[in-house]
C-alpha cells in the first residue's frame, strides 16, 4: 500500500464537516500511535442487481491494495477492486427533516433493485 496512490470518488463539504465531526468524537484510545481514523468505502459483488456496498465505517484500518485520498484532513480508503466502480461518483451527507444519512451519488450505476440495497 502506498499513500501515492489516489481513488476517484469526491465527497460534498457536508459529507467531510459530518465525517470529521464522528472522527472528533470518536473513543480513539485503543489506537496505536501514528494511527488514525479514516473512512472505508467498499462494494461487493451480491444482491439482487449485482452489486451493493458495504456499511460506511470509519477504520484506522490500511489493507495492501487500499487507495487513499484526503480532503483537507479526512482521509477515504477504497480497495482496489472498489476503486473502478466508484471512479466520479460523490460521497455526500444528507441532513433532511425525513431523513439522516451519508449517500453516494455513482453515475457508473446503470440501475438499482427496487428495495435500493444493491446497484448494477
Amino acid at each position: 500500500m502506498t499513500d501515492t496512490l489516489t481513488h476517484g470518488l469526491e465527497i460534498t463539504d457536508a459529507a467531510k464537516a459530518e465525517l470529521r465531526r464522528h472522527i472528533e468524537s470518536a473513543d480513539i484510545s485503543d489506537l496505536g500511535e501514528g494511527e488514525k481514523l479514516r473512512l472505508r468505502v467498499e462494494i461487493k459483488v451480491g444482491g439482487c442487481a449485482g452489486f451493493q456496498y458495504l456499511p460506511f465505517v470509519l477504520t484506522p484500518e490500511l489493507r495492501e491494495d487500499d487507495l487513499i485520498k484526503d480532503f483537507d484532513g479526512v482521509e477515504v480508503v477504497v480497495d482496489s477492486m472498489t476503486a473502478p466502480y466508484i471512479t466520479g461518483a460523490t460521497f455526500d451527507f444528507v441532513d433532511t427533516f425525513q431523513k439522516r444519512s451519508f449517500e453516494i451519488d455513482n453515475p457508473n450505476s446503470q440501475g438499482s433493485c427496487a428495495c435500493g440495497s444493491s446497484f448494477s
